[in-house]
């Protein structure tokens, strides 16, 4: 109100046409145009009504107008933009990168250092020598899927804390079968590898089965380690594991995300209900 609000709640505004406009248009803006040659065709003046509400801000009015616009007489087509030139990488900003991951390697390797850290680093490095080529980078990365691998690795871990994955493995162990046990064992390696890191599961549930194998119960210790590391790491292509999620990530712009993410999930879980099946009768009943 003090810089002059009032004021312009009153004002109207005035928008003049270039003229060769068609005859509907400008019986809207108050005349006919009969009579008159294109060259001489009246000037569209419109009064607009005075803001309130949501047009305050500015695009409200002119939206609503151009979606009833759409509506009565189709979307009108854009002109087709110039691509834009997009800054190529010069092959010693190749090299670079090249460098930095092999930076990246060997300082998490040899060095033991957090690798979310260290990448961090090295790509803070290279936007500060190449700034303009960094600039789309941000809008390239996949979100949903980084949010989905960190949501449902959060979620095991929390489990994993918690000795739910120990308890569950530990009750299996305990029963009486031995070849139920040991596919049991590769069951619980399929379903957690299919949310979490296989590596990791490798890790948590082997050492479970080793007093298992060691009471001499028959089953073979090299045919069961087999269809278990087996089992834990086929089902890696599911959208929820890390690999699963890179290639849902990578999907060509032609294919519908939401189609190959259940199309993903399907064939997951196909996987993961029948590979523990499948290797279990190959390497433990069979070969074993």
């Amino acid at each position: 109100m003090v810089l002059g609000g009032r004021d312009l709640l009153r004002r109207r505004v005035e928008v003049t046409e270039a003229p060769g406009e068609d005859a509907s248009r400008t019986a809207e803006a108050g005349g006919t145009g009969e009579g008159r040659p294109p060259s001489e065709a009246a000037p569209r003046v419109l009064a607009t009504s005075p803001q309130r509400g949501a047009q305050a801000h500015g695009d409200a009015e002119m939206e609503a107008r151009t979606e009833e616009r759409e509506l009565e007489q189709g979307p009108r087509e854009a002109p087709e933009a110039a691509p834009e030139e997009q800054p190529q990488p010069s092959r010693s900003y190749q090299l670079l990168t090249v460098a930095g991951i092999l930076v990246l390697a060997a300082l998490t390797l040899f060095f033991e250092l957090d690798i979310g850290f260290v990448a961090i680093t090295i790509g803070l490095a290279l936007t500060l020598i190449s700034p303009q080529l960094q600039k789309r980078a941000v809008g390239q990365v996949t979100w949903p899927e980084i949010l989905l691998i960190t949501g449902v690795g959060t979620y095991v871990g929390v489990l994993e804390e918690m000795g739910t994955i120990d308890y569950v493995g530990e009750s299996v162990a305990d029963l009486a079968s031995p070849l139920l046990v040991a596919l049991l064992l590769c069951f619980i390696g399929a379903v957690v590898s299919a949310f979490a890191s296989s590596t990791a599961v490798l890790g948590s549930l082997i050492p479970l089965a080793v007093p298992f194998l060691q009471a001499g119960t028959g089953v073979s210790p090299v045919g069961f380690i087999a269809a278990f590391a087996v089992s834990s790491t086929i089902v890696d292509v599911s959208p929820f594991s890390t690999n699963g999620a890179l290639v849902l990530a990578n999907a060509p712009e032609s294919v519908d995300r939401d189609r190959f993410f259940r199309q993903l999930v399907a064939y997951g879980a196909l996987v993961t209900v029948l590979a523990p099946i499948v290797l279990w009768l190959i390497f433990v009943v069979v070969l074993g």
